[in-house]
């Protein structure tokens, strides 16, 4: 979207404390259904990411891949198991809760590290000599693998990261 700076710059720190506030409320509440909503207004405020950085097959494939279908299926989950369920106590601390909290902060610290010594400056460089590349190109699925492995190759990990933790919640819930 080509919007004015000011209005652009409110957007894009809307969209983040929505996506903050709402991924801590995933996370921290304890009735799964409310935290099935919340996931949904995550993958919607990253839809709306996309549609702000001119992305909109990828915005749209998000819309219609994990906001419609996969958010969906994660609410009809939580909503076939009994209240009794998830509504048990709940302790404060575990030895696994420790273990994910340390595995989780070191992933967390080696991306932030990551991101920081990255080289933006280069890859900069290497999507414009892409640009040239694009215009001869006939396919608009080439082109979408080219900006999907250059502009917007860290949204696109990012959101794999998001699905294979989605993925082994899943598979534990299955298995219990």
């Amino acid at each position: 979207m080509d919007l004015p700076g000011p209005i652009h710059d409110f957007l894009l720190v809307f969209l983040g404390v929505g996506l903050i506030l709402g991924s801590l409320g995933v996370v921290l509440l304890p009735n799964p259904i409310y935290s099935a909503f919340l996931l949904g207004l995550v993958f919607f405020c990253i839809s709306l990411l996309y549609i702000l950085s001119n992305s909109h097959f990828v915005a749209a494939a998000q819309l219609l891949i994990y906001v419609g279908a996969i958010n969906i299926l994660i609410i009809f989950a939580v909503m076939f198991m009994s209240s009794s369920e998830y509504s048990k106590d709940f302790y404060l601390w575990t030895v696994g809760d420790g273990i994910t909290l340390i595995i989780c902060t070191s992933i967390f610290f080696s991306l932030i590290t990551i991101i920081l010594d990255t080289s933006w400056y280069s890859i900069i460089w290497t999507t414009r000599s892409n640009q040239t590349l694009e215009q001869d190109l006939i396919s608009n699925s080439q082109q979408i693998g080219i900006h999907l492995s250059t502009d917007f190759f860290l949204p696109f990990e990012l959101i794999s990261i998001i699905l294979l933790v989605a993925l082994i919640g899943a598979i534990t819930v299955a298995h219990q």
